[in-house]
């Protein structure tokens, strides 16, 4: 099995590392170190040398209780730094946004994968479908009938059916559970703790759970900045249970606990 994207292929054998690079005022914890696309690209180049393999580039946070700021504003924010990046390494460029319009945009920059946490509508669908992209397609919200694992998976064999009727096949498709977003601790909890509840055979899948509230309210709470060990623990469950790609800030430590991970998945 491969996630694929643009002509970059992953083999879905081992853990990958992608790296956060938000070009943001007010991200929760990074928003504004990285708005010159000078310091975007050396912060890019430097987390491609501890590893990552993915870029994910963002220009607009999404920390609980934002507010969404105009797509040609977005686009302003990172398109410098997105064709800095595409051409300044060697990394898969993700482009974070939730606007067809941006992400048509990133794609002709060169992005390879379009990260969206509005859960890849029909819109996003269309507006991708002919590229050849990544696809990261986020749950969104919190639980409805109170089996959050049952509602994931549900809505992750939905967008698979319907992103197959628009043209995107299932190795370009990578599923994110949406840790943090409307949903409760414990069920934060659970989704990161029973990934091959909501696991889709034949697509990758991410956990995105570094520095967020769930990392934290176990551990009382310390500064975002403080939360990177409780951060690979999450990490390593979520890849210990068949996650295939992490997404974190701190990409020297979560690549050696990925590989450590894949260790002893080796011997399971």
């Amino acid at each position: 099995m491969e996630f694929m994207a643009r002509g970059k292929i992953f083999p879905l054998n081992k853990t990958y590392v992608m790296g956060i690079l938000n070009v943001t005022p007010d991200s929760f914890s990074d928003g504004g170190r990285y708005l010159d696309p000078e310091k975007a690209l050396a912060r890019a180049r430097e987390m491609e040398r501890e590893g990552a393999e993915i870029i994910d580039i963002g220009g607009q946070s999404t920390r609980p209780g934002y507010e969404a700021v105009p797509a040609g504003e977005e686009w302003e924010r990172i398109c410098r730094v997105v064709e800095a990046v595409v051409k300044g390494t060697g990394a898969a460029v993700s482009v974070d946004t939730f606007y067809p319009e941006v992400a048509i945009r990133a794609l002709e920059a060169g992005a390879h994968i379009i990260n969206d946490v509005s859960g890849f509508g029909d819109d996003m669908l269309r507006a991708v479908s002919g590229s050849g992209c990544g696809c990261i397609v986020m749950h969104p919200k919190g639980a409805e009938t109170g089996d959050i694992l049952s509602e994931v998976r549900a809505f992750f064999r939905e967008r698979l059916e319907r992103a197959g009727q628009l043209g995107v096949s299932p190795e370009r498709l990578c599923f994110d559970p949406g840790v943090g977003f409307g949903k409760t601790h414990e069920d934060n909890l659970r989704l990161i703790a029973h990934v091959e509840r909501t696991k889709i055979p034949g697509c990758a899948y991410l956990m995105a759970a570094s520095r967020k509230r769930v990392t934290g309210i176990p551990c009382g709470n310390p500064p975002f900045e403080e939360r990177l060990a409780a951060t690979i623990a999450a990490h390593t469950a979520a890849a210990l249970g068949g996650a295939d790609m992490l997404r974190a800030h701190d990409v020297r430590e979560a690549v050696q606990a990925a590989k450590m991970t894949d260790a002893l998945k080796a011997v399971l």
